[in-house]
């Protein structure tokens, strides 16, 4: 049988020092008396109801001091020790930002001024209700992603063209400043229609609203649990996953080409389609201006972070890079003389607020739900991890607060989605971060370049900001160069990984997302359905039993199997448990017993026919042949719950075996477990300390009371 088989290459007990049996010591069980659990919820709901109710100068001050954490932690500034790391890193994070906060903004399908926008009013707010001290809060390259299309649906449902049209410069100046223009002098006037620029960042500013909304809602439900089914790997794999969507949607703004931007299921592919389509239109000025950018960025890049510990800060080479583009477009007249796309006029200030266009919320609400998910979980994993590092707690609930009112304010002043970026977050750390007041501090230069240098950016290239976005997916892209590592260390969540960068990539975002999030839940239900299940053997001169099939020289009690299942036992996994069990032990009760009623029968036959015998005495002769063991020990350390299943799967094991002789005693329970057969009536009261607080326990239980009965069925005996 399978057990024998298994049990071979271990040395029984019985071979042990002579004598050592007959000196067996029996050790009886503990009793531990269960702790009152019964609750007066009457009393417990007006408590909590007073609690809550009460309103004292005290709870008033905790409530808003947990609201807005500066109030708690700015008075405490040490300005001579922190001011210049939190100056320094601020100015350093600021100026890499202002290149990218351009370069996302067509990422987002936005103008280049809404990117500046979103990265100025992100800094100032997270400053105000943010608990980490270190993360870099502004433009996320996945983010603008999602939004931008959605943004590109919504533009095309309303009619526009998917892409902006080739605006003369004198139709675009105007439109935005009559937008930036009060309208004072002419209060009778006719409302302005919305162009696409328009019509997109007012898309763009209700995804935002609508996804903070949720994002608070979830902050104040306390629902942040949600975020515990988006494992690092299934993280990890959607962004890479997603970076190559962003890389396919880039790729035209380095050839110079005008296609319409694919939207749904497969829009990599037919992007790609696309391109291959119009190659032959490339803009050999934008083709060739892309690749000395990356000639450019790509080393210094590569030397920042090789030399990282030895630089003060970074190479701010984005910065570099964008300055000379835009003065050699400039002088070069590179629109005007080889029809480049630039990124055109950035009006300075600010223009008035605009609510989120209610109507276009049925429509977006959906899409809402995964960019706000994505935002909270990446904002509270970058805050939790930097926070560890440093020594201090985050609340979580209080993020998500945070991160939504991020999105809630901005979205009026013409903004769309941010959360935490994990780039800036190291740039930010590495340079001398101390406190959030380097948040502000990027902000106001940000500040500058709206109020005095964004005008000068009228020349930029399309193709230097497809680039900046490119190269900065870097860190995503070399995952792939882990793939060993992570293969190495869980095979499931290298799976994991691969599965939501395929459906990612090949799909679309928001399903690459839903589809992560359920192939990594059943992964887990396959886990607990088939988990391992061995033998126990006793490891010599402890009271410890280890797996038979991971660890030599272990020892087996003559008599005695011990068998551990390591899951929850519960309605999906209990046929599972009853296979495994009958397939290690090698003795199937049903098979026992079916084997002896089909031999009994022949036996009954031949004895009438033959030798006119008795009924009972075929009886006797039928359980001559004895059964591997007497006790079976289910070791329950590593259950951690039991449904009514489990709880009828363990009463019918112990009855099916105790049919056959067999005595199953259960051993390591937790609380909850044990809790569980009292209430499904696993045990009479007085079997009760039959459950076992040790495997080595119920071993020598079972020892001592096969010694002391002896052998009460001699067709039961070893």
């Amino acid at each position: 049988m399978a057990a024998e088989v298994e049990l071979n290459h271990v040395q029984p007990a019985s071979e042990m020092a002579e004598g050592e049996d007959d000196e067996h010591i029996f050790q009886p069980t503990m009793f531990l008396e269960p702790q009152e659990t019964s609750i007066d919820m009457k009393a417990l709901l007006v408590k909590k109801v007073k609690k809550t109710c009460s309103c004292t100068p005290a709870k008033v001050k905790d409530l808003i001091f947990s609201f807005l954490p500066v109030l708690q932690w700015l008075p405490k500034y040490k300005l001579r020790e922190y001011v210049l790391g939190d100056i320094m890193s601020g100015v350093i994070v600021g100026i890499l930002l202002v290149p990218q906060s351009i370069a996302y903004s067509l990422l987002a399908s936005q103008e280049p001024i809404y990117g500046l926008y979103t990265s100025f009013f992100a800094g100032i707010i997270y400053f105000l209700f943010g608990t980490s001290r270190h993360i870099s809060v502004g433009i996320f390259g996945v983010l603008c992603l999602m939004v931008g299309q959605v943004v590109d649906r919504e533009v095309q449902r309303a009619g526009y063209d998917i892409e902006p049209s080739v605006h003369s410069g004198l139709q675009r100046e105007m439109v935005i400043y009559v937008n930036t223009t009060t309208l004072a002098v002419n209060q009778t006037s006719q409302p302005l229609l919305c162009d696409r620029s328009c019509y997109a960042i007012t898309v763009g500013a209700t995804v935002t609203f609508i996804a903070g909304v949720y994002q608070v809602a979830m902050g104040f439900f306390q629902v942040g649990f949600v975020s515990v089914y988006l494992s690092d790997s299934l993280l990890g794999g959607f962004v890479t996953g997603a970076s190559f969507t962003i890389l396919t949607s880039q790729v035209k703004y380095l050839l110079g080409l005008d296609i319409p931007r694919s939207n749904g299921i497969g829009s990599l592919i037919t992007t790609w389609i696309n391109i291959f389509k119009n190659i032959h239109k490339t803009n050999i000025c934008d083709l060739i201006t892309s690749f000395l950018c990356l000639l450019v960025l790509i080393p210094t890049k590569e030397l920042n972070e090789h030399f990282k510990s030895r630089l003060k800060a970074p190479i701010p080479i984005e910065l570099v890079v964008v300055v000379a583009a835009t003065l050699a477009s400039h002088f070069g007249k590179l629109k005007e003389n080889y029809g480049s796309s630039v990124a055109g006029h950035i009006p300075t200030g600010f223009l008035p607020p605009q609510p989120p266009k209610w109507d276009l919320i049925p429509s977006v609400a959906m899409d809402a739900v995964a960019i706000a998910i994505i935002g909270f979980a990446i904002t509270v994993s970058l805050s939790e991890m930097f926070a560890k590092k440093h020594g201090y707690t985050v609340k979580a609930n209080q993020e998500m607060y945070a991160i939504g009112f991020c999105n809630i304010i901005p979205s009026f002043f013409h903004c769309f989605t941010t959360s935490a970026a994990l780039a800036k977050t190291l740039v930010k750390e590495s340079t001398g971060c101390r406190t959030q007041i380097s948040g502000v501090v990027t902000a106001l230069v940000i500040l500058l370049v709206l109020v005095l240098i964004a005008p000068l950016f009228y020349s930029l290239q399309k193709c230097v900001l497809g680039v900046i976005t490119i190269v900065n997916l870097r860190g995503a892209l070399r995952k792939f160069r882990d793939l060993p590592q992570m293969w190495h260390l869980s095979k499931v969540d290298t799976v994991i990984w691969l599965v939501t960068v395929a459906a990612s990539a090949l799909l679309s975002t928001e399903i690459g997302l839903l589809i992560g999030v359920c192939f990594s839940m059943l992964c887990v239900i396959v886990r607990t359905q088939r988990p391992e299940a061995p033998l126990l053997g006793w490891v010599v001169e402890t009271e410890m039993y280890e797996s038979l099939s991971a660890y030599k020289n272990l020892k087996t009690k003559p008599g005695v199997v011990v068998f551990r299942f390591e899951a929850p036992l519960y309605y999906i996994n209990k046929e599972c448990f009853k296979s495994t069990l009958y397939k290690r032990t090698g003795v199937n009760p049903a098979w026992v017993k079916a084997a002896k009623k089909k031999a009994a029968k022949r036996m009954l036959k031949e004895k009438m026919v033959n030798s006119g015998g008795s009924q009972a005495d075929v009886a006797v002769q039928l359980v001559t042949e004895p059964l591997v063991f007497h006790t079976l020990v289910i070791d329950c350390c590593a259950i951690q719950f039991l449904d009514t299943a489990g709880i009828h799967t363990l009463k019918e094991i112990c009855k099916d075996y105790g049919e056959i002789g067999i005595q199953v005693l259960l051993a390591q329970c937790n609380a909850s477990v044990r809790s569980s057969l009292h209430r499904g009536e696993y045990l009479k009261k007085e079997e009760q300390n039959l459950l076992f607080h040790s495997v080595h326990q119920a071993v020598d239980y079972a020892l001592g009371a096969h010694k002391q009965n002896g052998c009460r069925e001699s067709n039961n005996c070893v």
